[in-house]
């Protein structure tokens, strides 16, 4: 049996039957959704606007039309900041809230920090016009599994990157990344010429920009044993930082029995939850 430190909460795959139940709205009736797609969250009109921005600075807004300041979900994909694509997890989908599925560019068209500068882009996007669909503001969450958890963490622990779009992190309900890098991104070091094997922690890695006044965090991890390599000790270090530094407002939960690419079905279920609880649902 593993040894783990006693506030971590583990979910053990028996969990994943009774989790579906999330204590959000369920909306059978899929008529009172709608998802707007390929909105641009770059203007155009940017003198430093090129073809490949244009092409992938585009998100996909899915949201309630009965319901007045629900809660909004940023959902950023994986795929190593070098593949994906944007799409709505069937997972968040007729539960009383919205969800913005985000393209970024990728590696090798860009390096960094291009892909963090879409993140902080598009979450400013959501802030400045979510309301305009009837959601509210205050109760934007971000969240995305593997490059998409390391963009989360990025944007919303450095405070560059949204001040360059006159946001703040403090503006977000909450972080949820899912089995994101919180050392400097393996892409990154790729670009640098630097081994996958040898971790660094600088600028462009969450952890260097810990700090007590960050937005309420949960990290999720896939099963130590069966993650990517190191992916849950560095989440387990970023968890302890926080509390070292300050932070009130974190959890790290570790998902029994799943690896990197399985643990997201078990992971939305938590968020949901977390959304719901912090949106007063």
């Amino acid at each position: 049996m593993k040894s783990k430190p006693s506030n971590i909460t583990t979910i053990f795959t028996i969990l994943t039957v009774i989790l579906p139940w999330t204590g959000l709205s369920q909306d059978s009736d899929t008529s009172s959704y709608t998802t707007l797609e390929n909105v641009p969250y770059r203007s155009a009109s940017d003198p430093d606007t090129t073809d490949y921005m244009q092409e992938r600075c585009k998100l996909d807004l899915y949201y309630p039309t009965r319901q007045k300041d629900f809660p909004t979900i940023v959902w950023f994909h994986g795929g190593g900041l070098r593949g994906g694509s944007k799409f709505i997890p069937g997972a968040l989908k007729n539960q009383g809230v919205a969800v913005v599925a985000v393209n970024y560019r990728l590696f090798p068209k860009v390096k960094s920090p291009a892909y963090i500068e879409d993140a902080a882009a598009s979450v400013a996007w959501t802030l400045k016009h979510i309301a305009e669909y009837g959601g509210d503001p205050k109760k934007v969450f971000v969240s995305g599994h593997s490059a998409g958890g390391y963009l989360t963490s990025m944007i919303g622990f450095d405070q560059r990157w949204l001040a360059a779009y006159d946001c703040a992190p403090d503006q977000l309900a909450g972080l949820i990344p899912f089995s994101g890098h919180t050392i400097t991104h393996f892409t990154v070091r790729e670009e640098r010429g630097i081994d996958g094997n040898q971790p660094i922690i600088d600028d462009l890695a969450p952890l260097y920009h810990v700090r007590a006044d960050a937005p309420p965090t949960l990290l999720i991890t896939g099963d130590r044993d069966l993650e990517l390599l190191g992916r849950y000790e560095e989440n387990a270090y970023f968890w302890r930082m926080l509390q070292v530094v300050g932070h009130k407002d974190n959890d790290i939960h570790e998902l029994d029995g799943y690896n990197h690419g399985q643990m997201a079905d078990p992971a939305y279920p938590i968020l949901l939850r977390y959304v719901k609880d912090r949106s007063g649902k």
